[in-house]
Parts: structure tokens; sequence; C-alpha cells
């Protein structure tokens, strides 16, 4: 009964997209996952001048210079503690969201950005390796609760028929990160090694414009409710958001699932380990993450200027270079918003820093046959690249199959790995009465591990690179 009534309901929830809801989705991405694709590429332009600033000050301190190796390991520790840290604010965002709701843990997670943005900035001036390094620990924080937070804040204040839409704000907004980042890394701008602290502190003004204006939005309608009660506060954030729309039928909605959790017991992520009941789905949700952080994706992005100069590419070509392939995922990724526009009521979770072309080709070929496409891809293209940088002293025009194939591995990973399907799915596949589970996951911490991949950014790659003299 309670499912037919759902049912109902669901047939009569939608909404258009209003300026409201377009301006907090907008917002809460720009602050947000835009500094998590910034901190992605941000520290491969000014590499060498970071190495540059360890050599001097551990020389400086200890009256010989450091090896090279140790300079390395300094440098690989700095690119990949980012990655530690958001594993750590992934694990916290269960309780964040629970005790501050989904703006609250927003808002109060910029002043983490401030404190990693001043270490960094500050960092040449006080003659300390330490502060960039803890200054990326802290920003990988706030970077892993907000991948969660976004997409869960977002999925929750829109209506039904605009959640796919809305859940691909933030990805563009993480390419964008990406490619401004590759921008302000030229040598013409902030590529220079006067600048390279100020280009590593700059996360700290989108984020202020967030802290200003984000809290003059309303909370999540489905927090207030479920979690604080609150009618009256649930009905103002609706009709907050909504211009048109049965805001009765989303309260009856969302009080419906309210009681059904009150009668279910929760699962906890152990237990949820052991459950048989749902084995299968967690098999398949593992061994697609294991993939994406085996792919290397970030590992590119992390390392492109030396990918491309190890191709063979001219030093002054190379930036430029770079920036092109970002420029390549975001205008694929708008014209992914573009086709979801035009076909609003048709769903799309694409997640991660997905340029979301497979927007076009999801609900028709289905998600299986391109996740196993794209590895299949980035495989080819992984393959490619090792053959062209062994034959390129021989064969020069290897270098150019180099730069193909490290734009296909970004096309591949878009084409398939980033099609993982987006938290919510997976707590309808879960909790769905088929797989014969009275158990239920708390979406929040459904959310914080279903992105604690993502928070992961394969820190692995990082240690695997050396530069040689």
């Amino acid at each position: 009964m309670a499912e037919e009534l759902i049912s109902e309901n669901a047939g009569k929830i939608g909404g258009h997209l209003t300026k409201s809801l377009l301006a907090v989705a907008l917002l809460s991405s720009f602050g947000s996952s835009m500094l998590y694709g910034y901190n992605l590429a941000v520290v491969n332009s000014p590499a060498q001048y970071i190495k540059a600033f360890y050599n001097e000050t551990l020389l400086e301190r200890h009256d010989q210079p450091p090896d090279e190796h140790l300079l390395t390991v300094l440098y690989s520790i700095t690119v990949s503690i980012f990655a530690i840290g958001g594993m750590t604010g992934a694990l916290l965002v269960g309780r964040l969201v629970t005790k501050y709701g989904r703006k609250g843990t927003l808002v109060r997670s910029t002043m983490l950005v401030f404190v990693g943005g001043a270490l960094m900035g500050f960092s040449r001036w006080f003659r300390n390796p330490a502060m960039v390094i803890a200054g990326r620990f802290i920003t990988g924080v706030h970077s892993g609760i907000c991948l969660s937070v976004v997409p869960m804040y977002l999925g929750e204040i829109a209506p039904k028929n605009l959640r796919g839409f809305l859940g691909l704000v933030p990805s563009i907004h993480i390419c964008l990160g990406v490619f401004i980042a590759q921008v302000l890394g030229l040598s013409e701008l902030l590529g220079k090694e006067e600048y390279w602290p100020l280009l590593l502190a700059l996360v700290v003004f989108p984020t202020a414009i967030q802290l200003m204006l984000l809290p003059w939005f309303p909370e999540s309608p489905r927090y207030l409710l479920i979690e604080k009660g609150n009618i009256h506060a649930t009905i103002a954030a609706l009709k907050w958001f909504r211009s048109k729309g049965n805001i009765q039928a989303e309260i009856e909605e969302m009080q419906e699932e309210q009681r059904s959790l009150s009668s279910i017991q929760t699962l906890s992520v152990g237990r949820l380990l052991v459950d048989s009941c749902v084995r299968w789905q967690v098999i398949t949700i593992v061994v697609v993450n294991i993939g994406m952080q085996l792919s290397g994706i970030d590992a590119i992005w992390f390392y492109t200027n030396d990918i491309f100069r190890n191709a063979g590419i001219p030093e002054p070509h190379i930036q430029y270079t770079t920036v092109g392939t970002g420029a390549i995922e975001v205008i694929a990724g708008m014209l992914g918003v573009s086709e979801h526009q035009t076909h609003p009521t048709h769903p799309c979770h694409c997640a991660h820093t997905a340029p979301i072309l497979q927007c076009f080709t999801i609900e028709r070929v289905g998600r299986r046959p391109l996740i196993i496409g794209g590895f299949l891809f980035m495989g080819i293209c992984c393959a490619g690249i090792t053959v062209s940088v062994l034959h390129q002293a021989q064969l020069p025009f290897m270098s150019y199959i180099s730069v193909g194939c490290v734009i296909g591995i970004i096309a591949g990973f878009c084409i398939g790995p980033a099609i993982k399907s987006l938290p919510e799915r997976v707590d309808e596949d879960f909790c769905s009465p088929g797989n014969g589970s009275l158990n239920k996951i708390p979406s929040e911490e459904l959310a914080s591990n279903g992105h604690l991949k993502m928070s992961l950014m394969n820190g692995y790659g990082t240690l695997g690179i050396r530069e040689d003299k």
C-alpha cells in the first residue's frame, strides 16, 4: 500500500527549474565541486618551482643539498596527501550531515579552505614546506566532504524530473576547475616561480563567495522533515525552491519515507559486507570502484605535463597542450548539459568528473556496455602510450600518438567508468523489496562511501614518477 502511494505521488511530483534552484546548484558547486577539480590540476604546472622551494629550504636547514629521490618523495607526498585528506573528509560526511544538515555542512566546511589556503599561500614567506603539505591535506578534507554533500543536497532540493540535470552541475564544475587551474598555470599568467603560492591559495576566493551567499538559501526539505521533524520549515523551503508543483505530494512522500525508516533496522557498512542478500550488489560496486582507482585517470591529471614531456612534446608547447585537454572536457560537458536540458525528463546519472557525453547514449545502450567499453578503450590507450614512449626516439610521429592516447584515456573514462551510479540509485537498489532484505542503509553513509573513490583520487600513481636529470 505504501509503495502504491509513493508511486502515485511520484507521478504528480514535478517542477520547473526556478531561479533559486539554479542559483543554489551553481553556488554550491562553484565553491565546492570546482575546488576539487582545481586542486586536482593545480600542482601540475608549478611542480618544478615547488621542488625548487623544497630544495632551497632543506639546504638552508641542513647545509647540504637533498638528493633527488628525497625531493621526488616530498613532492609525491604533496600531491597524494590531497587524496588522504579526501578520504578522511568522506568518512566524516555521515555524522556531519546528520548534525549540521546538508547546507550547514557545506557552510561550515568552508573554514577548512581558508585554513588550507592560508597555509599554502604563506608557506614560502615562512620558508616551511610542511605548510604546503598540510594545506593540501586540509583542502583534501574539504573536497572529500563536498563531493558527497553537494550531490546529496541538490538531489534533495530538486523535484524528481530535474534531479538528473542538477546532478550534472557539480560534474561540470569539476571539469571547469581542472580547466581553470590549467589556464592560470600558463607562464603568461600565474605559472611563474614567484606566483606559485598564490596559484595554490586562490581556492579561498570561490569559497568566500559561497560563504557569503549560501547561508541565505534554505536547508534541504528532506533533512528538515525527516531529521528535524520541522514541518513548517519544510514547507517554507519547498516554496522557496518551487514556483509550481504539488508541494503536498512531496511532503506526503517524505512522511511516508520517515515512517518506513522508523520501522526498518539500520544496516551498518560492516554488516553490509557480510549480508548475503546484497552480496552481488556489493561485489559489483567494489569491482567498479577498484577499476576506477586503478584506471589512473587522476594520475593523468596530476602529471599531464610530465607525460607530454616524456612523449617528446616541445617544452614551450606542453602547457598549451595540457590546457587543450581541459578545454575538451569542458566543451563536452557543456554539450551534455545542453542536450539534457532539451530532454529534462530523461534521467541521467553521471558521476565524478565525467564531461557527460554518455548522457546521449546511456538510456539506449545501458550502463554495463558503456562501463565495459570505457575500460577497454582506456586499456587500449594506456597500451598505446607505452608503445609510443618506447619507440618515439626512432619514430618521431609517436609523440602525437601519445597525446592522442592521453585524450583517449580521458574520453574512455567519461564514456564508461564515470557512469557509475549515484548514491541515491544504490540506495534504491539495496533497499528494494526484490532484494529480500529488511535492512536499511542510511543515505548519508551511502553518499560518503559512494564518493570515497573520488576522494582517493588515485594517489598511488604519484610515487611512480621520477624526474630524470
